[in-house]
């Protein structure tokens, strides 16, 4: 026991000097991640909460606007031009256009990730709505459903599978551009890297704990998609 316990400190101090060697040498040390995941879970947890809040309000403002321009058509073009020029402002530049506005922290974040999310999600739910087949539409006023309940009944049911497929690639999107939070103070997987940008390691597990978040959150709304569509399963 003693001489394994003599091995075991020797292994340790081995392996402590060849991490030690390898952070100097700016190489790629998994054991160094493993010494230091701590260092990741409060950024990983902001960049799960800024994800996910300016993706719910984004999809809530842009569905209101879809549902309003599919009635309303005139709509369309103004709400399309203006989350166009949102979409195509640089993500760095937006948020500091908004730092002297709202100062540093999440809400600044939110409203930038939040504009980048409007016009894939109004231009996909459109999309959905307008792919509904007309026959649909008929079906359901010949048995005497309102405007609004052939909405919630017959439109947005077929409308779902785009609907969604917008929702995945808004997620994703705004995986990659949360990292760029850390530059109006909203913290996220970006600030690591920032801080230690010149270490391989540090790099590649952040950028990989973005990877592996971005693929969770579309395997989830993948299964929530499967679940509320059943007859696309059944076809």
């Amino acid at each position: 026991m003693i001489a394994a316990a003599l091995l075991a400190q020797s292994d340790n101090g081995f392996f402590r000097e060849r991490t030690d060697s390898c952070v100097t040498d700016n190489g790629f040390c998994p054991g160094w991640f493993f010494g230091h995941i701590d260092r990741y879970t409060t950024p990983f947890l902001q960049h799960v909460f800024l994800v996910v809040v300016s993706v719910g309000i984004g999809f809530a403002i842009a569905f209101v606007l879809a549902v309003t321009a599919h009635r309303r058509r005139w709509l369309v073009g103004p709400v399309t031009n203006i989350t166009g020029i949102l979409y195509t402002l640089p993500s760095v530049a937006l948020f500091f256009l908004l730092l002297p506005i709202t100062g540093r922290g999440n809400v600044t974040a939110i409203i930038a990730l939040t504009g980048y999310t409007l016009l894939i999600l109004f231009r996909n739910t459109l999309a959905g709505l307008d792919s509904v087949p007309e026959d649909a539409r008929d079906a359901g006023r010949g048995m005497g459903l309102t405007e609004r309940q052939l909405l919630w009944r017959v439109e947005l049911p077929l409308a779902l599978p785009a609907i969604m497929a917008g929702l995945r690639i808004a997620t994703t999107t705004t995986v990659g551009l949360a990292a760029l939070a850390f530059f109006a103070g909203a913290g996220g997987l970006g600030e690591p890297l920032e801080a230690q940008k010149a270490f391989k390691t540090n790099v590649v597990f952040a950028g990989g704990l973005c990877v592996l978040l971005a693929v969770v959150l579309d395997a989830i709304i993948l299964i929530v998609q499967r679940f509320m569509t059943p007859w696309t399963r059944a076809a």
